[in-house]
């Protein structure tokens, strides 16, 4: 792997015998990860300086006019209307906060990188369906924060990483879209079948990429246990998950398709998030009206 994240050797070492090993046979199987734009590499140099004024790191996002686009697009979800609106990058820096922007560019470059030919409407569709959770995402955050203390720039870097796994395991199996039935609207994977057709798990190569691209640990720890809430006890990681499976919940009820993992995990969801079955309808209608609301301002 290039750039400058960590080695897969420091990131195995995190890990359990099980998954290390298996990042190990689906490296050696051609999975890549992809490595981080120079962009990113630019501005987390800056970072590292504890450079204070904003202009330089301005500079560097608009050297990407793509990537200064989505940014505009991103905080205009409600979850930062306190500052809007937007005039500058210079202006996000400085209301938003460059480590929360900084965040932000992460989760927009990554979904910018790997295209592929094949299947190529349902790679569109999945990158449309992880920028909807991760916006959902934010605005879960930012009505929960004072019970779950993450930031909605962090909800957002979750809510765009929690499946990258799929892509690659896209590029790297041929038949993994047909399979997976990635194609079938409201059909999303089974963890099981997915191991045994593959000797895989997106959640272990999203794992993987997280770390490679220095996200924050309790992040990565998020992307890692994203089906897995009761597997995490008292985690940093256990309300981040709790945030992405109430967003992947809203989306489906969003889309009016039943969402077949709900049930198994609402009871440790809500109360991680200060919620119960009686709250949640109330909440559902706020998220959406303010994610439709931003929808339609965008």
């Amino acid at each position: 792997m290039s750039g400058t994240g960590s080695s897969v050797f420091d990131i195995t070492q995190s890990l359990g015998a099980d998954d290390a090993g298996r990042i190990k046979r689906l490296l050696e199987g051609g999975v890549k990860i992809p490595a981080q734009p120079r962009v990113l590499d630019e501005l987390r140099k800056l970072m590292l300086r504890k450079e204070m004024d904003v202009r330089p790191l301005a500079r560097v996002i608009n050297q990407d006019p793509g990537l200064a686009a989505m940014l505009f697009k991103v905080v205009g979800n409600s979850a930062y209307r306190q500052h809007q609106p937007f005039d500058s990058v210079e202006q996000i820096l400085h209301a938003v906060g460059t480590r929360q922007t900084f965040n932000l560019v992460q989760a927009i470059s990554l979904s910018g990188l790997g295209e592929i030919k094949k299947n190529r409407q349902v790679y569109e569709a999945f990158w449309a369906r992880s920028h909807t959770i991760a916006q959902l995402a934010m605005l879960i955050a930012d009505e929960r924060q004072a019970v779950c203390n993450i930031l909605p720039d962090q909800a957002y870097l979750a809510g765009i990483f929690h499946d990258c796994g799929v892509p690659l395991l896209m590029q790297r199996f041929p038949a993994y879209c047909t399979e997976m039935r990635l194609g079938i609207p409201g059909q999303w994977i089974d963890l099981a079948e997915e191991d045994r057709k593959f000797n895989a798990d997106h959640c272990v190569v999203g794992y993987l990429v997280a770390r490679h691209w220095c996200l924050p640990e309790f992040i990565c720890d998020a992307i890692r246990y994203h089906h897995a809430i009761g597997e995490l006890g008292a985690h940093a990681a256990r309300s981040m998950v709790a945030i992405l499976q109430l967003a992947i919940e809203i989306y489906f009820v969003d889309q009016q398709i039943p969402n077949p993992e709900w049930k198994a995990v609402s009871d440790e969801v809500l109360p991680e998030l200060g919620l119960n079955e009686d709250a949640l309808p109330e909440l559902i209608d706020i998220v959406l009206e303010r994610f439709h609301g931003a929808s339609a301002v965008a």
